[in-house]
């Protein structure tokens, strides 16, 4: 049996949650970065599967600044898997682009995460988009060499609701 036959049956489709009316953006945690050369293909731009690199350092820098306990959580039986992950291409980046990286919540759901980021490129005209995405995650602890769903460990929802869309229900 697979994760997500685990968190959802083996037969269901169910799709996270959406959200249907506009809201105010919340408050984002902003992890600013320097494209590199060895981020770059042969062409000289960014390499797509950098883009869910960045996702994934900036939801770690996001543990290690405000819910740094979740590590020892970790280190003993606490996964956060990453169930699906997506990225939408908006504008090219090359190395020494300057970028940051927009992370909010998108929703809580029982023992499952969702996160939304923005990557911005400054420009001379300030910040514009370069790309946009999303991770889903699900909180599992490893028992007896096995994952099982678990709820959301309460110092991380603490941490993520101030980045979270006003609808963010546990």
């Amino acid at each position: 049996m697979n994760v997500h036959q685990i968190l959802n049956g083996p037969a269901s489709t169910a799709a996270a949650p959406r959200q249907n009316r506009p809201q105010a953006a919340a408050p984002a945690f902003v992890w600013p970065h320097t494209v590199a050369f060895g981020e770059t293909n042969v062409m000289g731009n960014v390499y797509f599967a950098r883009h869910f690199d960045w996702h994934g350092t900036c939801r770690e820098m996001f543990l290690k600044a405000h819910c740094p306990d979740i590590l020892d959580e970790i280190a003993r039986d606490l996964r956060l898997v990453t169930l699906n992950a997506r990225a939408e291409f908006l504008a090219e980046l090359f190395a020494f682009d300057e970028i940051e990286l927009r992370m909010r919540l998108g929703f809580l759901q029982q023992h499952r995460i969702g996160l939304r980021f923005d990557v911005m490129k400054k420009g001379d005209g300030g910040w514009s988009p370069a790309a946009s995405g999303a991770q889903d995650i699900a909180c599992m602890r490893l028992r007896g060499g096995a994952l099982e769903p678990t709820a959301i460990p309460d110092g991380l929802v603490k941490a993520l609701i101030p980045f979270g869309a006003a609808a963010a229900q546990r």
